[in-house]
Formats: structure tokens, C-alpha cells, sequence
């Protein structure tokens, strides 16, 4: 589809376990448009990792077709699955996985330094995306100086910087607390309203609910 921007065909992804085959995912067929608002959902066991992973180029189907953005991630090598990674993938994580010793600027300059970018634009980059997600007077602080909620900012300022195609989040309310996590929401929807493809990784129904879409799995299926 012309406007698809993540497409899985027939996907499985099984592990060996000893002796035993787990089906983490078992025949998946999903479409996400560009511009769109989906949550994964599911409980644990469900899938929902797996799926992320598969999505952000973390690992690779035993079976099945994945495109990302155009890309056909089938039997890619590993630095090529990490150029789709730095390109089109923005990662959001419940823990935020912040640098401790660096400041919020230079966490989310890191991405870019493995991009090929100048140091000047590295630096003009990291700047206007701390600004975008409103810590603009908390750019020199470490991580240990931030709250919860400025921590996830200063994540989704380094999933922004190099203008990915998808942002993808795994739980990115899940040490928040509630009002907090409602905050990060709000910026999630504007962020989706300026045309980014957001998808949330949750079993939350509430946040669920505040998407376009649920996509609900379970034993590695699509239930719904």
C-alpha cells in the first residue's frame, strides 16, 4: 500500500527453549498507514516486545515479510538493519536509558554522532528538539537532576533528533506517575498531529484507548 509504513505479512518469530519451540509470534499480518496513532497491546507472554523489536530492526523474523518505510528488512545483515535503526526508528523506553554522566544536550546529540552529522548541526539538532519537547532551560542537567517526566522528555528529544519515520514506545508511562504519564500523552498526540507515525507499546487500556488504533494480541497472535 502506497501510504503503509509498517507492513508485516504472515510474520512468526520462534525461540528454542531447551528443547521446546515458543512461539513468540505466529503468523502476523498488520498494516500501519503513515500519520497514524497505533497501540500494541496484550498482555505479558503476548507478543508485544517481539513485535517492537521486529519493528525497530531489533531482530529479525523466522518466517514472513516486514517493510519498514519502503525497506524490506528480510534478510538483511546487521549493519544494515542498524542504518534503518538510526534512520527511520525513534525508540522511547519505560526506563528512558539515559547516559548518567552526560547532560540532557549531550544525550540526545549521541544518536547524530553516528550519523554522519557535523558538529555544529549535531549540536543545532539536539537543541531545537530539547526545545520542541519544552526543556529548553534544562539542557545542562544530568539525568539525575531531572524528573521523571523531564527524563522521558529528554528520550523523546533523542528519538526526535534525526527526524525518524516512526517513532516507537515501548511502556514510555510505565515509571511515571499518573498525571505525569498524562502529560507525555498530550505530547505523544501533538507530536502524532504534526504527521509522525507513533506507536505505542502498552497494555495499559487507557492509553490505549487514546490511539487511533489497537492492535491487541495474544499467544502470538492477532486477537483483535
Amino acid at each position: 500500500m502506497a501510504d503503509s509504513v509498517i507492513r508485516l505479512e504472515d510474520v512468526s518469530r520462534y525461540y528454542l527453549m531447551g528443547e521446546f519451540v515458543v512461539k513468540a509470534l505466529d503468523g502476523v499480518s498488520v498494516d500501519i498507514t503513515r500519520g497514524e496513532f497505533t497501540a500494541i497491546m496484550g498482555p505479558s507472554g503476548s507478543g508485544k516486545s517481539t513485535m517492537m523489536n521486529l519493528i525497530g530492526c531489533l531482530d529479525t523474523p523466522t518466517s514472513g515479510y516486514i517493510d519498514i518505510d519502503g525497506e524490506n528488512t528480510a534478510g538483511l545483515n546487521e549493519a544494515e538493519l542498524a542504518y534503518i535503526r538510526n534512520r527511520k526508528v525513534g525508540f522511547i523506553f519505560q526506563q528512558f536509558n539515559l547516559l548518567g554522566k552526560l547532560s540532557a544536550l549531550d544525550n540526545v546529540i549521541t544518536p547524530l554522532l553516528y550519523a554522519g552529522v557535523s558538529v555544529r548541526e549535531r549540536k543545532s539538532r539536539a537543541i531545537h528538539a530539547l526545545e520542541r519537547v519544552g526543556l529548553a532551560d534544562r539542557m545542562d542537567h544530568r539525568p539525575n537532576e531531572l524528573s521523571g517526566g523531564q527524563k522521558q522528555r529528554v528520550a523523546i528529544a533523542r528519538a526526535l533528533v534525526n527526524n525518524p519515520t516512526i517513532l516507537l514506545a515501548d511502556e514510555p508511562t510505565g515509571a511515571l506517575d499518573s498525571r505525569t504519564g498524562g502529560q507525555i500523552m498530550e505530547l505523544f498526540e501533538e507530536l502524532n498531529s504534526e504527521g509522525r507515525t507513533v506507536v505505542l507499546v502498552t497494555h495499559d487500556r487507557d492509553l490505549g484507548m487514546r490511539c487511533h488504533r489497537q492492535i491487541h494480541l495474544r499467544d502470538g497472535k492477532v486477537e483483535a
